[in-house]
């Protein structure tokens, strides 16, 4: 164990709190324990956790738990804290807003915070056609309306999504999911006219990473035309760099080959940059990297640092193809929400965060490069910026291997390091670490995961 001569209160959280690993008891300790069981008496059962410590403080790169813990996260609540836990600026326009009202619900009275909130969207998302946005509370909510808006705008009812793919829990949502377990699993039926084509997955396409770009496309655009009709196809929806199913990164060029098919047939893409915006990938958003301008996009996670907060942003003709009444929601663009992600996003301008983004994937890559090389169980590093991710298999091959995922995720864990798995096969660490973290903290973390991987 690290036990540092440095102590905190576990009250006070933010950036003031000591940026430094600190374990002081074994994880889970007793007060979490004890919590757990509080937990397991009242919380319904099919809400899962990755790791059993109750957080009482975080900022910068570490959470602090109930028994004095403090572990590097390189989780950031599943890329939602980009701009750091109670980020200044976050706190100080949350706290103000709070003070002034809390709530009116913008269909019945607006609020100035919406509408900034709007203007920002249009500004800092790809492309400079007139654009309109709604609010909403959730990455799936934002992609439910996503499909309303694009089925009501063009007419048409199919929904083309691919392998891998997750775009959220509700109705809707899980159909457009590729993952069975645990999304699905005994919860259907599902909507109807979803339609799923094969990922450009490179290192698992069949006829090998070189031919994955052009081949998918023909594959995918084939599908389109025998299986469902261009006309009938009301939009194509996909995550720029796929999150949950993997990270999975498609090829140059294939996002931009998909959008020219789109545009070719009147079909809506609609980027689904989730876990991806906001600065994640070391652009404001994932498309921009090959110059892709979908005509709807989805946001959440990274806009509010942590207020439920997400929208649907487009071009203007399309989002303004519904009747009035016909997008919203109680508490869509709530003002304290709003206030969070004014707050996030001036800390990600004025701290360059996108730059930062990229500085971590250029201290991470090379480490994980190094690390795939010598330990041989790693088929795969990938990712761009902030959002990066390791597949791990079976030596000699592309074998999908979760257990050692597993195992490699609990020794990191028990070291005081956060990190997820993720993948259709939960084979795949992902490593998403706040913006904010520094490189002492970011370089240790990165020796934790090379000794889980030692420890094998």
């Amino acid at each position: 164990m690290n036990a540092s001569a440095t102590s905190t209160s576990a009250s006070v959280g933010g950036p003031g709190l000591p940026q430094e690993r600190r374990v002081v008891t074994e994880i889970p300790g007793p007060v979490s324990r004890e919590l757990l069981e509080r937990r397991q008496r009242t919380v319904a059962r099919g809400v899962s956790h990755v790791l059993p410590v109750f957080v009482t403080a975080a900022g910068g790169g570490v959470l602090v738990d109930a028994d004095g813990n403090s572990l590097i996260d390189f989780g950031s609540g599943i890329a939602v804290v980009s701009a750091g836990n109670a980020a200044p600026r976050v706190v100080e326009r949350v706290s103000a807003q709070a003070a002034q009202f809390t709530h009116t619900c913008f269909m019945v009275t607006p609020y100035e915070e919406y509408v900034t909130v709007c203007e920002e969207l249009a500004r800092r998302t790809p492309g400079d056609h007139e654009k309109r946005s709604v609010l909403l509370n959730s990455g799936a909510e934002a992609v439910e309306n996503a499909i309303k808006i694009a089925r009501h705008a063009t007419g048409r009812q199919a929904v083309v999504a691919f392998d891998h793919a997750y775009h959220g829990r509700t109705n809707l949502t899980m159909a457009l999911t590729a993952k069975n377990m645990p999304y699905k699993q005994g919860f259907g039926p599902f909507a109807g006219e979803i339609y799923r084509a094969p990922m450009a997955y490179p290192l698992r396409w069949p006829g090998g990473p070189q031919a994955c770009r052009e081949q998918a496309l023909d594959v995918i655009t084939g599908l389109i035309h025998t299986q469902v009709g261009e006309e009938n196809v009301a939009a194509v929806i996909i995550e720029p760099i796929q999150g949950e199913g993997g990270f999975i990164v498609p090829p140059p060029g294939f996002l931009a080959g998909l959008a020219e098919f789109c545009r070719s047939y009147g079909i809506v893409l609609i980027a689904d940059e989730i876990q991806t915006g906001f600065c994640r990938t070391g652009d404001w958003f994932a498309c921009e990297h090959e110059g892709v301008v979908p005509d709807l996009i989805t946001t959440a996670k990274g806009i509010a640092d942590g207020l439920p907060l997400a929208g649907v942003t487009g071009r203007a003709e399309l989002m303004d193809a519904v009747h009035v009444g016909g997008l919203g929601g109680t508490y869509g663009g709530n003002p304290v929400a709003c206030a969070a992600a004014l707050g996030a996003i001036e800390t990600m301008e004025a701290e360059d965060l996108a730059g930062r983004a990229r500085h971590i994937g250029d201290v991470m890559l090379p480490r994980l490069t190094k690390l795939a090389e010598a330990s041989g169980r790693i088929g795969e590093v990938r990712g761009r910026g902030a959002m990066i991710a390791i597949e791990i298999v079976e030596p000699g091959g592309i074998t999908p291997d979760p257990a050692t995922a597993g195992k490699v995720a609990k020794a990191c864990h028990q070291a005081g390091l956060v990190v997820l798995t993720c993948g259709t096969f939960g084979n795949v660490l992902r490593l998403l670490p706040p913006l904010v973290i520094g490189d002492a903290l970011l370089e240790e973390g990165l020796s934790i995961l090379e000794d889980a991987f030692t420890a094998l």
